[in-house]
């Protein structure tokens, strides 16, 4: 019997051994791009350590890959080579390259309850056009964006302008960029009225234009473009003209990266630009700065922009799991809004906005909900098939009207041959 309860007592103390050690650890790798200034890689990697603090058996590597592009070319050549991440922020737009190089999974595959499908019914619709096709959704909305318009009160006020009013249609941004538009002595501009970069990501800002204009660049399916549209044509000519005709905007190609400090600098008294640099925008500008819808002309609107969660093939169904929960819970209300506090991209879900932080960030600035509110009037990013060809394609016709060397019907016709050639074998 003694040696019946010492056996017993023996293998109780192992079950409670066994019980209190970790389960074997999950290690996950995070790729993650950073576009904009401010400080989006500290705050991703706090929100890292956070949730592993609160989850010890789960290991998670999280890896700065640059630029989106560096960080899509990276994902692609570790996959290819048998080592892809388990998860990785991209482009929404990435999504077609990503399902036709057969990388990713969608997420509805773990989607079985219905806390799970509340979830994924949670995000904006605007920005799920970005993340679904076929009836499965690919992408999970994170850092997202839309471009805003940013302007100088103190310019506006000096131009003789009232420095709570930005331009609200193309005419407006043209008469005001005119008195906004200033030179020195020997005739050289020494502020220019407006600014809409046209490098790095030139096909997105101009979509801003096109979608003003009442045209969709892109069909949902991303088998079809419609860059020859004579919508598409009217809105480069305006882009166009802003510098060739009213000489209100800087001629050539306008570099994305140095727009927000041409901006601090008193180069020009408004821009374009993601509200993913609002909080740079906010830190650094040295004068009271306003942030507006983007001017409409047929009808408001902008496209939206940003990065999405992915899931990744070769992964195993225990780092699967883990991974789609850390993407619930970074996506989550408190961790969302700390997210869009710290660099200014928009809260994804509706329920963000909705908590107290949010409420009081957004009472003490204003600005943070013009994006969101924006999103009323939000179309989906171009994105198609051959994506990276296809943007590359269209960013030359524009690049070829901006510099003068062809004008934009040529160039946009010769735009969408190249992509029907591309996308024929996709329909």
């Amino acid at each position: 019997m003694l040696a019946k309860l010492i056996k017993g007592a023996a293998a109780s103390a192992t079950l409670a051994l066994a019980s209190a050690l970790p389960a074997q650890a999950v290690d996950l790798q995070f790729y993650f791009p950073v576009a904009v200034g401010g400080g989006a890689a500290e705050t991703i990697e706090a929100l890292t350590n956070e949730y592993t603090a609160d989850h010890p058996g789960v290991n998670i590597d999280a890896v700065y890959a640059g630029s989106y592009q560096d960080t899509i070319t990276k994902v692609i050549t570790a996959a290819r080579g048998g080592n892809a991440p388990q998860l990785s922020v991209a482009l929404a737009v990435d999504m077609f390259t990503l399902i036709d190089e057969d990388l990713i999974l969608p997420f509805d595959d773990f989607i079985k309850t219905d806390e799970d499908r509340a979830w994924l019914n949670s995000f904006y619709p605007a920005f799920m056009e970005n993340s679904q096709t076929g009836g499965k959704t690919y992408g999970i909305p994170f850092q997202r964006s839309t471009p805003v318009l940013y302007w100088n009160k103190a310019a506006f006020a000096e131009a003789g302008l009232d420095p709570e009013t930005p331009p609200a249609t193309w005419e407006e941004m043209v008469e005001m960029g005119k008195k906004l538009t200033k030179k020195d002595a020997n005739g050289n501009v020494t502020q220019w009225g407006v600014r809409i970069p046209s490098s790095g990501f030139p096909y997105w800002l101009f979509q801003g234009l096109t979608t003003e204009n009442d045209v969709i660049l892109a069909n949902a399916d991303g088998n079809k473009t419609n860059f020859d549209d004579p919508k598409v044509v009217e809105a480069l000519e305006y882009m166009v003209s802003l510098s060739k005709d009213h000489g209100v905007m800087e001629p050539g190609i306008v570099e994305w990266g140095a727009t927000p400090k041409a901006f601090f600098e008193g180069q020009a008294a408004m821009m374009w630009t993601t509200t993913g640099n609002l909080t740079n925008v906010r830190k650094n500008a040295p004068f009271d700065f306003g942030v507006g819808m983007l001017p409409a002309n047929k009808r408001r609107g902008a496209p939206t922009g940003g990065g999405n969660f992915y899931l990744f093939k070769g992964t195993s169904d225990e780092q699967l799991s883990q991974a789609v929960d850390f993407i619930k819970w970074i996506t989550a209300p408190e961790q969302s809004a700390k997210w869009t506090m710290a660099t200014g991209y928009v809260a994804p879900r509706p329920a963000t906005w909705e908590t107290e932080t949010m409420k009081q960030y957004a009472k003490d600035f204003p600005p943070a909900l013009i994006a969101r509110d924006q999103l009323e009037f939000a179309v989906a990013e171009l994105s198609t098939y051959q994506n990276q060809r296809i943007t590359q394609i269209f960013n030359d016709a524009l690049a070829a009207a901006i510099t003068g060397q062809k004008d934009a019907a040529t160039a946009l016709a010769e735009a969408q041959a190249k992509a029907d050639a591309i996308l024929a074998d996709y329909r």
